[in-house]
């Protein structure tokens, strides 16, 4: 007989549990015994300087949820960090304010323990002071494989460092695959050196790695800390379906190859330094895509095709080579294809093997293409050029972004 009611016992699944978490001491202890299915419904109110460590199994029908009790009413702030390790696990309507800490969300427990095919989604984390601190941060480390971050809104972040990271090794094989949706990145101010990015695709020393990233139906406003809003800097990544609003900076495929940029919209909306899409390296893709009234010069032009430096180190520039910038729209750029810039006094190698064709550009502000080196490896045919008429209507809004509990 007991044998009989013990394999029942085993036979029958366990049931999912609502586990009410009323401060960080309480969280590590439910982090010991979570299980597939199990939420961790975290208490309404502020939270400071809470370290919050989890590395959990979840799985794709039952994962394991971290929430707030009521999203957007619990608020972390001062040196609060969250790191998430294991599988299958969600975190959903949590606020950090004015962090103060090196990292804010991390999807890793710690450097052996990442995150896969986990989720941070209908969060924010938003700063309105002036730190001081000269440290280098992130408010979002993205590390191991086919995680998501979606329907968040970032903003203000004034110190050295990117706003959003995804981490590369060149020694693991399972990582990457990432998506990043339907956000809402809010004002950045001017950082004044490099480290001001608002997301980062890698690094240069894993720029090699074949990243597969997918960054799309993202708001990108006054994002303003660098001339790289969005660094690339791995292969294979895809971005699409992104407004780009008032950004002083572009979209810069740095390092790594093979990236698609494709039915994007980059809009000045008077923002003084702004650009559109910078290409290095190969097999870049860059198309469908309209650049509205952008200000900017040289490598933030609405397209900067750059230099090459000869057997270049990995955070040099690599030589552009089988681009294809084909089916754009150009209005009101004062700047709109730029072929040759040199970023470094090193650069002399042209692009080759390369295409710009089928696009659309209408400028009353400057030419059409400027030319700044020997361009016979680069393809132009069936471009129409003409005069820009006046703007006789906004382009459309982006679609809602950012979390569900606070407007923007």
């Amino acid at each position: 007989m007991r044998t009989t009611l013990l394999a029942l016992a085993l036979a029958i699944p366990a049931l999912a549990r609502d586990i009410p978490i009323a401060d960080a001491a309480a969280f590590a202890d439910a982090a010991q015994s979570v299980r597939a299915g199990d939420t961790l419904v975290l208490k309404d109110g502020t939270w400071a300087d809470a370290l919050l460590k989890i590395n959990a199994e979840g799985t794709a029908a039952k994962p394991v949820t971290i929430k707030a009790k009521t999203p957007g009413k619990v608020i972390f702030t001062g040196a609060s960090r969250l790191s998430v390790g294991g599988a299958h696990v969600v975190v959903d309507g949590l606020w950090f304010q004015n962090p103060t800490g090196e990292q804010v969300i991390e999807l890793r427990q710690d450097s052996k323990h990442l995150a896969s095919d986990c989720r941070i989604t209908n969060c924010a984390v938003t700063n309105d002071t002036q730190l001081a601190s000269t440290d280098s941060s992130q408010f979002v480390s993205i590390y191991g494989a086919r995680n998501r971050v979606d329907h968040c809104y970032i903003a203000g972040k004034t110190t050295q460092g990117t706003t959003m990271v995804v981490w590369l090794s060149n020694e693991s094989k399972d990582q990457g695959k990432h998506q990043i949706d339907h956000n809402h990145f809010g004002p950045r101010q001017k950082l004044g050196k490099n480290g001001g990015e608002t997301i980062r695709l890698g690094d240069s020393k894993t720029s090699m790695q074949t990243a597969s990233c997918i960054v799309e139906h993202n708001l990108f406003e006054q994002c303003d800390g660098e001339a790289e809003c969005i660094s690339n800097k791995s292969c294979g990544n895809l971005y699409r379906l992104n407004t780009f609003k008032g950004v002083s900076g572009t979209l810069t495929l740095r390092h790594g190859n093979g990236c698609t940029v494709e039915n994007n919209v980059f809009i000045g909306d008077g923002a003084k330094g702004a650009g559109g899409v910078r290409i290095i390296g190969e097999d870049h893709t860059v198309t469908g895509n309209r650049f509205e009234d952008l200000t900017g010069d040289d490598e933030r032009s609405a397209m900067c095709f750059m230099l090459g430096i000869p057997d270049s180190v990995p955070n040099g520039y690599f030589q552009v080579k089988r681009a294809k910038v084909t089916g754009n729209t150009f209005i009101n750029c004062k700047h709109n294809i730029l072929i040759g810039l040199g970023g470094d006094k090193k650069a002399t190698l042209p692009p080759l093997e390369s295409e710009i064709s089928g696009n659309t550009i209408q400028t009353n502000k400057g030419e059409a293409f400027e030319i700044k080196c020997a361009a016979e490896g680069v393809t132009m045919k069936d471009n129409r050029t003409g005069t820009a008429a006046p703007t006789t209507k906004p382009a459309p809004p982006p679609e809602p972004t950012g979390p569900s509990w606070k407007q923007h």
